[in-house]
């Protein structure tokens, strides 16, 4: 059983984006999309291609810390206030499967470190090549596309409905 793409997004992500000072609604719903694509909300949390709701791999992790966060001490110290004090120094990997707000942190840090700008909410096919080129390389445009669908698609009629 995985999470609600809507809770996800309320008491997950959008909180993190905006410890962060990076909030941005489309982000939010690209991180949605990403969540239901990889892991399918968090259904399958640690595969051979990577850990936790993103599945990053642990290369990637490594990199994304030695080549990105180690230039921006201020971000990296926010980033690593998010993580467990020990579990962190012990398996940094195992933070990405059971820390929803590290794993977010880190995975909208693999989007700024590529210099990608997201395109416009309502772009899936541009969402689906960011998602491709960042996250999963191998991927199939319309496997991102399916899980938007079905995960994503529902929240704008939530907050059409509330509005």
């Amino acid at each position: 059983m995985g999470i609600a793409a809507s809770e996800l997004r309320r008491y997950v992500i959008r909180p993190t984006l905006l410890y962060l000072g990076r909030h941005d609604p489309t982000a939010e719903l690209f991180l949605v999309g990403v969540a239901a694509s990889q892991s399918a909300l968090g259904t399958k949390l640690d595969t051979q291609r990577g850990h936790g709701l993103y599945s990053i791999n642990g290369n990637r992790h490594c990199r994304l810390w030695d080549e990105f966060l180690a230039k921006d001490p201020d971000l990296a110290s926010l980033v690593r206030g998010l993580a467990s004090q020990h579990a962190f120094l012990t398996g940094p990997n195992v933070e990405l499967t059971v820390n929803l707000r590290y794993s977010t942190a880190i995975a909208w840090l693999m989007v700024e470190a590529s210099r990608l700008e997201l395109p416009a909410e309502h772009d899936l096919l541009g969402m689906a090549r960011i998602w491709r080129q960042i996250f999963q390389p191998q991927g199939q445009l319309k496997d991102f596309a399916t899980a938007w669908q079905t995960s994503v698609r529902p929240l704008y009629q939530v907050s059409t409905a509330i509005s």
